[in-house]
């Protein structure tokens, strides 16, 4: 009997360690906490950033995969910091305070700047430059410029500057407020909507892949600058990120990229 409690005691013993093997085993390749080790990598530092992935040509999926610009200038800046890419998707609406749970170490996902959002974050340089343009559908006569929109139905993405513009040039309850731009702009020709106030690069390229009869109306309402986002406090994330962006602009990294994406360097005023 006490040899047989013996070999009992060895074979649990056994699956115990095996058990916690096959659990250690599992739990390498699980997403990492914001700015931790990357499994399997030479043990390069995750660089994490977000966007909304549902904003065609900056960010979506394609075959399954996460694409776009700022996928790929997430990519270039993490080779540069000597770190493992990590692009994540998050809700827009919900993006800063994402960065503020220190779900990602950055936003790389069109945040323009503003006197708002500088309270809430920290910003680096410019990573491009575009405005705020409307569009209409082919054909609309009664809109030409922003002070036409008195009362029109105008749709916008959830929390974004757009919206605020909206807000100043129409009625609350004549807004309507979307996931993805290109969901907005795919419902000028229906009739729900009068006008889009979006960015004019995302706009442009939509008209440019027949996305629909759409037509960019007036002076843009603004000209924009978009900035990386780190955390409040996070300096050292901003000169790092800055000097990681300059060399990919220097290189020529940055404008390999642009063309690839929009036929031009988005970071220099047009």
């Amino acid at each position: 009997m006490k040899k047989r409690a013996k070999w009992s005691g060895i074979l649990l013993s056994t699956v115990l360690v095996g058990s916690l093997l096959l659990s250690a085993c599992g739990s390498q390749g699980s997403a990492p906490a914001a700015g931790g080790q990357a499994a399997g990598d030479g043990g390069k530092k995750d660089f994490t950033y977000a966007m909304s992935g549902v904003y065609k040509p900056f960010s979506f999926k394609e075959n399954g995969q996460l694409t776009g610009f700022d996928v790929e200038i997430g990519q270039a800046l993490a080779e540069k910091m000597g770190m493992n890419a990590v692009p994540i998707t998050n809700p827009f609406e919900t993006i800063i305070p994402g960065l503020d749970a220190k779900k990602y170490d950055a936003v790389i996902g069109s945040l323009t700047v503003t006197p708002e959002r500088q309270k809430a974050v920290l910003f680096t340089n410019p990573y491009y430059r575009s405005g705020s343009q409307i569009f209409v559908q082919e054909g609309n006569t009664t809109i030409k410029t922003k002070e036409d929109l008195k009362g029109k139905k105008i749709g916008v993405v959830k929390a974004s500057n757009y919206l605020d513009w909206a807000k100043k040039l129409t009625d609350e309850d004549k807004i309507t407020q979307y996931d993805s731009d290109i969901t907005a702009l795919l419902d000028l020709p229906t009739g729900r909507l009068d006008a889009v106030i979006t960015d004019q690069v995302v706009g442009l390229r939509f008209i440019k892949e027949g996305g629909g009869k759409v037509i960019d109306v007036g002076e843009p309402l603004s000209f924009d600058e978009q900035a990386i986002a780190v955390r409040l406090g996070d300096q050292e994330a901003v000169e790092r990120i800055n000097k990681a962006l300059d060399e990919i602009v220097k290189d020529g990294t940055y404008e390999k990229i642009s063309q690839k994406w929009f036929g031009r360097n988005i970071l220099q005023k047009q």
